[in-house]
């Protein structure tokens, strides 16, 4: 499988001709029809039949559609890299998990990447319990998430921001201004909650055990801004972490639900290679992160300009 003959099928889905393939590609028909005989011959699936209406693909022919626009933007992307990385411009990779992802990475980029013109950053977000193959696979270069003690020489760790997570409720929730809640009764309350509780390892997910909340309380948003805009409108309970929400907490648009044991506190580290196999950009990042400004700028949070910071695109389907 090339890339000219996923190119030449992948404008076939999208112009639903192979004519108007062959005239968009500068190339003849009949070689349209030789690319897509080939993958035909190599995937063993027919990929799409003609009708009266058109073009009618398979299940197979579908999923390869999704995969060829895929592969073809990696492939783009990589000689783009390589062409940078030629002349000069250093790429930093860096994984996520959620938590961190929202709150505390926009300033620690933005701060990192102003430090060098020569720098492009680019973040994707990752269950923690990845992070140690991700690394290892070169896939990323560093990883940030929730601390764990680490016992893998090939693998470095550093702790280097401590946060809290707390429950909070809308001005006007029934447990708001409350002397004291009850487990029983916060257990039954409606839980909104970020993609961090989807997960086994971190804080947000532990916490959410501790304090028993059945599964048919909880509500998942596609983020953690979601499900705190909806506890601003007082439709449940939602955790926050702690430096991030001080400015609602101060206004009075959350209140935070009384009781030490319904807290959890929590540190993140960053995790990279050991030794000489660590990219130079990990290093030096693992080296700033730990710095004052850099902590200042995760606590303070900033928006990334555009010119600094390129993302990685993640789509996650719901059912």
């Amino acid at each position: 499988m090339t890339s000219t003959q996923l190119r030449a099928f992948a404008a076939v889905v999208r112009l639903g001709s192979v004519k108007r393939a062959a005239e968009e590609l500068g190339v003849s028909e009949s070689a349209i029809s030789l690319h897509i005989r080939a993958l035909r011959n190599e995937l063993g699936d027919q990929l799409f039949t003609r009708t009266g209406s058109g073009l009618a693909f398979t299940p197979g022919g579908l999923r390869l559609a999704s995969r060829a626009s895929e592969l073809l933007g990696l492939t783009d992307r990589t000689i783009r890299e390589v062409s940078q990385a030629g002349q000069g411009r250093r790429l930093l990779r860096l994984a996520t998990s959620t938590l961190f992802a929202e709150h505390a990475a926009p300033g620690l980029i933005e701060l990192f990447a102003s430090r060098a013109n020569d720098l492009t950053v680019e973040m994707s977000v990752h269950r923690a319990l990845t992070f140690d193959e991700l690394l290892r696979d070169r896939v990323v270069d560093a990883a940030i998430g929730p601390y764990i003690d680490n016992r893998d020489e090939a693998i470095r760790t550093h702790p280097f921001l401590k946060y809290r997570v707390v429950p909070v409720v809308s001005g006007d929730h029934p447990l708001a201004g409350r002397g004291s809640v009850d487990v029983g009764e916060l257990r039954q309350q409606t839980w909104l909650l970020g993609p961090a509780a989807t997960g086994r390892l971190g804080i947000v997910p532990g916490l959410v055990r501790r304090i028993g909340v059945p599964e048919t309380r909880q509500q998942i948003f596609q983020s953690q801004e979601a499900a705190v805009a909806q506890a601003k409108r007082g439709r449940g309970v939602a955790l926050v972490v702690s430096f991030a929400a001080a400015a609602d907490i101060e206004s009075g648009d959350l209140v935070r639900v009384p009781g030490e044991s319904f807290e959890a506190a929590g540190s993140w580290g960053i995790r990279t290679l050991a030794g000489s196999a660590v990219p130079a950009p990990a290093a030096e990042l693992a080296r700033f992160v730990v710095t004052p400004r850099a902590i200042q700028a995760m606590l303070r949070g900033s928006g990334v300009t555009v010119g600094r910071f390129r993302p990685a695109i993640h789509i996650t389907l719901w059912s």
